[in-house]
């Protein structure tokens, strides 16, 4: 069984209600992050789901050199203070870098480790470093027992802030999928685990210059997590995904969320009375 992890002020883990974080896959804008911060915090508030807001200043993986990474660490960073000044939210943010691990950390609540980084020991460490919880996506490149690696280079530096979430495994080419096995699987190595519902329905590189993604997908397979047991889901939101400028095949439309939601914690909590 996971032990608790407190974000912001709410715990996740351990027989908690699950949580959420979710947010617009890049900023973009303040506007649309202020906007959009807004409006899923009121949807959480009236599920009574705790909320992390999650958005990032660089998507440093991005399938082509010419596609938009975001406002760039300074810039993003007053973007999401000013979420939690506002909304009084805890944030995450991807980091690439240690450099970007300890600036991100004098501000945010929850240092990303992207999938693509997950072995990569100085970035972890330096994460480890800022006491901030560290949420570390597994790989698509490996398997949930794997994951045990990265959670003991954190525990070495002496942090216990730890999550862990699925993003789908890579599956042919330009292709995921969700083995449901790895939620069980991850949760024993003592931490929670979060079901990452909108890029494991992602089709990587698979619109040869950009990600696509089927969205259709996200619902069934958040579901199918709920039952499974998860502590937290992770959902990319947008206002219209169709114009996002990262990620938007994938993304959950912002009127869609609530709906969605709603199915999902019924499952929740059919599956797990307690919490």
């Amino acid at each position: 069984m996971s032990h608790e992890v407190e974000i912001g002020g709410f715990k996740v883990g351990a027989g908690q209600r699950p949580f959420l974080i979710a947010g617009p896959c890049v900023i973009e804008s303040e506007q649309l992050v202020m906007d959009t911060a807004g409006a899923i915090a009121g949807i959480a508030t009236s599920l009574g789901l705790p909320y992390v807001f999650k958005s990032s200043f660089d998507k440093a993986n991005r399938t082509s050199i010419n596609s938009f990474r975001g406002p760039g660490l300074e810039k993003g960073l007053a973007v999401l203070k000013k979420v939690k000044n506002q909304f009084g939210l805890p944030v995450l943010t991807d980091v690439h870098t240690e450099e970007q691990a300890t600036e991100a950390g004098k501000v945010v609540d929850v240092l990303q480790i992207p999938a693509f980084l997950c072995r990569q020991t100085d970035l972890l460490i330096a994460a480890a470093k800022t006491g901030k919880v560290v949420n570390v996506k597994k790989g698509q490149f490996l398997s949930p027992h794997e994951m045990g690696n990265a959670v003991k280079k954190i525990e070495e530096c002496g942090s216990r802030n730890i999550i862990l979430t699925e993003r789908g495994s890579s599956f042919g080419y330009n292709n995921l999928i969700v083995d449901m096995r790895s939620f069980p699987i991850m949760r024993s190595f003592g931490y929670p685990v979060v079901f990452d519902a909108t890029h494991s329905v992602q089709l990587p590189g698979g619109g040869g210059t950009k990600s696509g993604g089927q969205r259709e997908f996200v619902e069934p397979l958040a579901c199918a997590a709920a039952g499974a047991g998860v502590d937290g889901f992770f959902m990319e939101v947008h206002p219209n995904p169709d114009e996002a400028l990262s990620d938007g095949p994938n993304m959950v439309p912002l009127h869609q969320l609530k709906s969605l939601l709603e199915r999902v914690l019924r499952i929740c909590d059919a599956a797990n009375p307690k919490k």
